[in-house]
């Protein structure tokens, strides 16, 4: 038999590749590889393609070319959604809570936000006050430089008159509807441009702030001497429930929410002193 003299091929053998004009046989162009080189090559350049498609994809707009995937319009259309529906829950849920303390305070029984919760793991049967001699000695030098003061005695608190009372102008316009309280209209509307901003009547604390199917966005805030002044159908709110607020300081925008009793950008403003509805026009030029 004859012996198979062919060589076994090996990863490091060497290939040649070259370019050679067809006509003159001249060699243009060549490369060595072997085995090995070209497969690591061939791995480098897949591995290129692919790293420089994905960032093609992920940095820049051809992202929106993959079926399914969504454009700028319809991610900026989900995350408003997205805000939207979160206020309307916050909105829901201070609505629900401002219901409920108004249905204890009409059963006469303490609001739950207003509720304090007693420390029961302390005895308070048990606690005893006594004087001791630094105390009584401070008590006396007290009220014995005290004795000749003449703000001794003095009444601090008092009671202003509402004729005293300097009511800042919420807005400034043309009064549409007046107050009237035989037809229940509470309030005084005054028509001026839109998106005009509401300014507080007085200085005050937030108590309310809303919406509801018939005025709108509302805001409530309760002054000193048992006033409350109501600024409803407003665009949207700048205040919330729980912030103090100064005179003339801005709380809403003017608009015209709600479904029943509007029909144009307006502001229904409202006073209130000690329960009963006052006309706003004999304390407010607007």
């Amino acid at each position: 038999m004859a012996k198979n003299d062919k060589k076994k091929t090996n990863w490091r053998d060497k290939f040649k590749f070259a370019v050679t004009n067809d006509t003159t046989f001249e060699e243009l162009w060549r490369i060595k590889l072997t085995r090995y080189n070209a497969f690591l090559l061939v791995f480098f350049v897949v591995f290129f393609i692919i790293i420089a498609t994905a960032s093609l994809i992920s940095f820049t707009n051809l992202r929106e070319l993959i079926p399914g995937y969504p454009d700028v319009t319809m991610r900026r259309d989900i995350l408003l959604n997205a805000i939207r529906l979160d206020s309307l829950e916050r909105e829901l849920a201070l609505r629900d809570h401002y219901f409920e303390n108004l249905n204890a305070i009409i059963a006469g029984e303490r609001p739950a936000s207003s509720m304090v919760l007693r420390d029961t793991t302390a005895n308070y049967n048990n606690i005893s006050f006594r004087s001791s001699p630094e105390d009584s000695a401070l008590r006396v030098q007290v009220e014995t430089e005290s004795r000749y003061s003449i703000s001794q005695n003095q009444v601090t608190e008092y009671e202003t008159s509402l004729a005293s009372l300097h009511f800042f102008p919420p807005v400034r316009g043309i009064v549409s509807g007046k107050f009237d309280q035989a037809k229940r209209h509470f309030g005084t509307d005054i028509v001026t441009r839109p998106k005009a901003q509401v300014d507080a009547a007085l200085a005050g604390t937030v108590i309310f702030t809303g919406w509801t199917r018939e005025t709108g966005y509302v805001i409530e805030i309760q002054h000193a001497n048992n006033i409350v002044s109501i600024y409803k159908h407003n665009a949207s709110l700048l205040k919330e429930t729980g912030d103090l607020v100064r005179t003339g300081e801005a709380i809403a925008v003017v608009g015209n929410s709600g479904e029943i009793y509007t029909s144009g950008p307006h502001l229904h403003f409202e006073i209130w002193y000690k329960g009963s509805p006052l006309d706003p026009e004999k304390y407010v030029i607007f």
